[in-house]
């Protein structure tokens, strides 16, 4: 990036323009900017900032093309004048203004249908185009796209379309909760989810079974991918849509929440060249994401990884990745059997579903690899239980497991509009800081009062003591008791630790660590 930013002020340097690295939003005239069609700034890198002295100043990424300064010229009426600016800032600057610009609303889209004709629905989505640029598609193809901008603008993880008796529902799953976003008329279902499965390229005259598939779409210069479920119900097929933006990357155990103790605990167990990791926590906790921050961080080229998952979220360079497939028998099981084969120093398995794959991942980490994999259960002591109770024998479960996280998400409190308090109701056996922090809401956040979401972690590292205990059967209970005596921070540990850094609130903590806290109050 500084090579390209050096060349481009040279370029500015020779031609006597003006050079700025970046475009402040709060300096573009928007009404100047909704004159220009988007793929008319995309292609010529040019975009208008404001008019001064009868004067358009444009920022330009190409000053050598002056065919499309001339031709902005001539739509305006008024000389333009160019400010030299990098390629990748004037194609962010070009995504952020178009896309606050874009089009109308799902709910705006929702009223112009009335008495549109609704049954003729496109048959074929070619290469993914961006969203903003489907402006004069049929009705129910701009509703769709309309959904999916407003989903990837509000940041929402999950779309749930969802129909009733009378009624069709559109809700948006945003840090972990959902939120009814609009009602479109019942007279559209049909034909709403016939697009969504022309764009996964599902067959559209399948009713009665269940589908799942996916999409690939662009929003505002983003690349976002979208896992489709449909399911038949009493009322017509359900839709649930995932989705994932690639833009945002894979992130570092720090930054998903992992810190001081727990965050040294696991940098050692990932240098250990065998052993089983697991991560542990209900659907939606944000095991996956732990999985590829943990994989980053091990990455390198003097090591083999191999993966298998169901699905393959993020593309991982260097890493072998297999997409566990049912239908031609390539299970978990089966995938790891033959990636045994393939001289592997790292293994991750996607999540342990049955006592086979556990078996398997148990003898590959006794046999010199590094085994990491999920496991579904509340706690990082449950684990341990859960495994015995699948079939495997205690023996090789104390001594093949290095370590359990547990884990679950938390709303970030938006930084725009965070506030302090002195607390004024009490929670039995919590111990509150002397202040907490909440946020108000604003338009930042949607007037949610949170922006994002982070983790809250139990790391339970396996010791002399632990292996025995686990040979003896000790109950969940016992082995957690035991850890805590020896410095593990439970969930709520962990949770309160981010309340009193005013990072979260204590009523995120107390909702995901319910079970904890049912405990403490009987």
């Amino acid at each position: 990036m500084p090579e390209l930013m050096t060349d481009i002020e040279n370029v500015a340097t020779r031609l006597g323009l003006p050079f700025q690295a970046e475009i402040d939003d709060s300096k573009v005239d928007t009404g100047l900017v909704n004159r220009i069609p988007l793929n008319f700034a995309r292609n010529n890198l040019l975009l208008p900032l404001r008019l001064e002295d009868g004067i358009i100043v444009a920022a330009s990424a190409d000053p050598a093309n002056l065919l499309a300064v001339d031709e902005m010229a001539g739509l305006f009426g008024h000389p333009v004048s160019v400010v030299v600016v990098p390629r990748p800032a004037l194609l962010d600057a070009v995504n952020r203004l178009y896309a606050r610009l874009s089009g109308s609303s799902a709910q705006e889209v929702v009223e112009e249908l009335e008495g549109e004709e609704l049954s003729a629905v496109a048959t074929s989505f070619n290469e993914p185009r961006d969203l903003m640029e489907l402006t004069d598609e049929a009705p129910v193809i701009r509703l769709l796209n309309s959904i999916l901008f407003q989903a990837v603008k509000e940041r929402a993880s999950d779309i749930h379309i969802e129909p009733f008796e009378r009624d069709l529902e559109v809700r948006f799953r945003i840090d972990g909760l959902l939120y009814k976003m609009l009602s479109p008329p019942k007279v559209i279902q049909e034909a709403l989810t016939s697009r969504v499965k022309i764009m996964a390229g599902l067959n559209i005259a399948e009713k009665r079974l269940p589908q799942d598939g996916r999409i690939k779409i662009k929003v505002a210069g983003r690349d976002v991918d979208i896992r489709v479920s449909l399911i038949p119900t009493y009322f017509g097929e359900r839709v649930v849509l995932r989705l994932l933006d690639k833009q945002r990357g894979i992130l570092s155990l720090t930054e998903i929440g992992l810190s001081g103790r727990n965050d040294a605990l696991m940098g050692r167990l990932l240098s250990r060249t065998s052993g089983i990791i697991l991560v542990t926590g209900p659907t939606g906790s944000g095991k996956s994401t732990t999985l590829y921050a943990a994989l980053n961080q091990i990455n390198s080229p003097e090591k083999n990884i191999i993966t298998v998952e169901d699905p393959i979220e993020y593309q991982l360079k260097g890493v072998g990745q297999i997409q566990v497939n049912p239908k031609i028998e390539l299970t978990f099981a089966a995938g790891l059997r033959s990636i045994l084969r393939q001289d592997p120093d790292v293994v991750m398995i996607g999540e342990i579903r049955d006592a086979e794959t556990a078996e398997i991942a148990m003898q590959a980490s006794l046999t010199g690899h590094l085994v990491l994999s999920t496991l579904h259960t509340n706690d990082a002591a449950t684990a341990v239980t859960r495994l015995i109770d699948m079939g495997i024998e205690p023996f090789m479960v104390a001594s093949s497991l290095s370590a359990v996280l547990a884990q679950r998400l938390v709303r970030v409190i938006c930084p725009h509009c965070k506030e302090s308090y002195v607390p004024e109701t009490s929670y039995p056996g919590v111990e509150l800081p002397p202040v907490l922090y909440r946020g108000r809401g604003c338009e930042k956040c949607f007037n949610l009062g949170t922006v994002g979401r982070i983790g809250i972690y139990e790391l339970l590292t396996i010791d002399a003591e632990l292996c025995s205990m686990i040979i003896r059967q000790a109950s969940s209970g016992a082995i957690k008791e035991y850890a805590t005596s020896k410095g593990m921070r439970t969930l709520r540990d962990d949770g309160m630790e981010k309340v009193a850094r005013g990072i979260t609130t204590i009523e995120e903590v107390l909702r995901v660590t319910q079970e904890d806290y049912a405990d403490l109050s009987l």
